[in-house]
């Protein structure tokens, strides 16, 4: 039997949208309905589906070069005991802090040793 109803007020995406999405997308957290929006908009955007392809490529990248990083000892007994204090409700307000202005990553570095830049977790290259 063929099909008698009218699609072309279907939902549809436009690029701006779907590229709006495409975090969620790919961590997985839109509806069933939007993620279906998403997929059949990117299956016909050949720019779009270039920015899904980088996007999912970066996060490869990233979540590689992550697993084989050593994380100083140090800062994952910071992160844990942070954490245990945040699930127990200890976790103090840092609004109502009286250092609320300071930088909370200040002392960041001190997990990587002294000199050690911490984005890297490497000595800073000398200016020489």
């Amino acid at each position: 039997m063929p099909d008698i109803h009218d699609h072309t007020h279907a939902p549809r995406v436009d690029c701006e949208q779907a590229l709006a999405e495409i975090y969620t997308y790919l961590d997985g957290e839109l509806t069933d309905e939007k993620r279906t929006l998403i997929a059949g908009h990117l299956e016909g955007c050949n720019p779009c589906i270039e920015v899904y392809d980088f996007e999912a490529e970066l996060r490869v990248v990233i979540s590689t070069r992550a697993r084989n990083e050593a994380v100083p000892e140090t800062l994952r007994m910071r992160i844990a005991e942070k954490l245990t204090l945040f699930v127990r409700g200890e976790i103090p307000d840092v609004e109502a802090s009286s250092d609320a202005g300071a930088d909370p990553s200040a002392d960041f570095g001190a997990d990587f040793g002294a000199g050690a830049d911490p984005r890297i977790g490497q000595p800073p290259a000398s200016d020489a």
